[in-house]
């Protein structure tokens, strides 16, 4: 046998090696990133004692930065998203408290859409193996509604919180979605959640000074908020409903 034959396939071998080495490595970091920032005890300030414990501060802080401020929220929510931190939902409440449910809700979508952008990338070129388990079954019970219109059904998923966020970040990645489809997707779908729990926030002085509690969770699910998510939902399919239409009236 000619030793040159073999070549390719050494060749082959060694490029798989360094690929999966520079998975690993990535993955390394990745979970050393996690484990960084939960040591932190950030998930410790992500509540409504901590708001309000550490209220006049905060707002004193915003006050006399506010650039610098809605830069460090930004970077802290989109690592939050990345990293799926417990108790992200305050983040967006307390961005609303800090900065008025506008500004909020703006630095909420970019941050939120550049976090589920970075868990898309990763999914799909870097851990797609390691983070294909997280989805599970999910991946078969959205393959349809994506493969129709990945667009519309994006907003959907996006507006009407039937999956997990984060599910619903993996997911479309493996489904090969495109990037800009899910950007779009992702930063318009948003928008209404983000400016709900953003008007909560805005509103937090006045629980405080009534020494009142408020649940973040339960203000999706009260009924004029999930009406109206719904009724955006339904917009959002409008446009498989028209195509299955003109396919039935050609067919």
């Amino acid at each position: 046998m000619d030793p040159s034959e073999s070549e390719p396939q050494v060749s082959a071998a060694g490029t798989h090696q360094a690929g999966r080495g520079k998975r690993l490595a990535v993955l390394a970091v990745f979970v050393a990133a996690i484990a960084a920032l939960l040591s932190t005890g950030v998930q410790d300030y992500l509540s409504f004692d901590a708001l309000r414990e550490n209220r006049q501060d905060l707002l004193a802080f915003v006050a006399a930065n506010r650039i610098a401020a809605a830069a460090v929220f930004m970077a802290v929510y989109i690592a939050a998203v990345t990293f799926s931190v417990p108790g992200a939902v305050w983040l967006s409440v307390a961005g609303g408290f800090a900065f008025g449910a506008a500004a909020a809700t703006a630095c909420i979508v970019v941050a939120a859409t550049i976090g589920a952008t970075l868990v898309f990338l990763i999914a799909r070129y870097v851990l797609g193996d390691t983070l294909r388990s997280k989805a599970g079954g999910a991946i078969e019970r959205m393959r349809s509604g994506f493969q129709e219109n990945a667009f519309s059904y994006l907003l959907v998923l996006r507006l009407v919180p039937l999956f997990p966020f984060f599910i619903v970040n993996l997911v479309p990645a493996f489904l090969n979605v495109p990037l800009r489809t899910y950007i779009a997707g992702t930063a318009i779908g948003i928008i209404p959640g983000a400016f709900v729990y953003a008007l909560v926030g805005s509103g937090l002085g006045t629980v405080f000074d009534a020494g009142g509690n408020v649940d973040p969770g339960a203000v999706l699910v009260q009924p004029q908020v999930i009406g109206s998510l719904i009724g955006l939902a339904v917009l959002a399919l409008l446009p498989v409903v028209y195509k299955r239409f003109r396919s039935a009236r050609h067919g």
